[in-house]
């Protein structure tokens, strides 16, 4: 069984027990950084192991400056399948991220993992909180694995890059989703970045969007439907977001809507703003 979305929390629950299953615990909060270590430390999916998003699913941040890449730049490939391996992460691992912010943070690992080219990924849907909602425990125990051989293979993915935007500011022809709040992509209550406003021309389609209210993902009728109205196709797609994270939600929503093939600009909002040459758009 090869699962490339979404997984539910019973399904995963009866894997616990396979040996070629591997479970990472994506847990993280972006004004507190030891809150996705220190919760895992505190309980967690049996066999599951801590993925830090700011150390291992993220590369060193380059100096504030024109040449920033933003405050979540993709990892080296060769640090991720090191990472990977220590993981236990074979070249037929079935591997199952979750958190518990809606999978804003596991959907990045899922994203990285198509990236180097591994299919074989799912987020649990609904998250930790899916999880317990159907009394399945935690444990803290953190299960040793043996190394894995997982290598690079051809990227399932695509990426875009700053200049490539900057160029589509004539052309028009790539049409930009920013998966943040609505009120940053305005320009509103900015807190994490120097600068408010989004990518002129960009569209927004807030990632929690893609969730229904218990916190699991939309049919795919509707995915499909609400992301229909907002793009052309895919191939002519390009998703961000702050720095490159929630972005990776709405790249998993499409897929899940059979809407596959659209772009992730990594550096997002965090890289496009930190250069003040490059316009800013403000409101809707």
């Amino acid at each position: 069984m090869h699962l490339t979305t979404l997984i539910s929390a019973s399904e995963l629950a009866s894997h616990l027990g396979d040996d070629n299953w591997v479970i990472l615990d994506c847990r993280h909060d972006l004004m507190n950084h030891a809150a996705g270590s220190d919760a895992f430390a505190a309980g967690h999916i049996q066999n599951a192991q801590f993925a830090d998003i700011d150390t291992v699913l993220s590369g060193p941040k380059a100096p504030a400056g024109v040449d920033f890449t933003g405050r979540h730049p993709l990892p080296e490939r060769t640090a991720l399948i090191a990472a990977l391996r220590a993981w236990g992460v074979n070249h037929d691992t079935q591997v199952v991220a979750y958190d518990a912010q809606g999978g804003m943070f596991a959907a990045r690992l899922w994203w990285l993992l198509r990236w180097i080219g591994h299919a074989q990924v799912a987020v649990l849907d609904g998250g930790l909180a899916a999880w317990q909602a159907q009394g399945l425990p935690l444990v803290t125990p953190v299960a040793p694995r043996a190394p894995g051989n997982i290598t690079e293979q051809a990227s399932l993915t695509r990426t875009v890059s700053v200049q490539d935007l900057v160029a589509n500011l004539e052309t028009q022809a790539l049409q930009v989703l920013d998966a943040r709040a609505p009120d940053r992509f305005r320009g509103e209550n900015e807190t994490i970045d120097p600068v408010g406003g989004h990518i002129p021309g960009a569209k927004n389609r807030f990632f929690k969007d893609n969730l229904q209210a218990d916190g699991r993902f939309k049919s795919a009728d509707e995915l499909e439907k609400e992301f229909a109205g907002l793009i052309t196709t895919p191939q002519a797609t390009v998703l961000q977001c702050g720095s490159g994270v929630t972005a990776c939600h709405n790249l998993l929503a499409m897929e899940v809507a059979g809407l596959p093939g659209a772009a992730l600009y990594p550096g997002s909002w965090s890289e496009w703003c930190a250069d003040p040459a490059r316009p800013v758009a403000t409101g809707h």
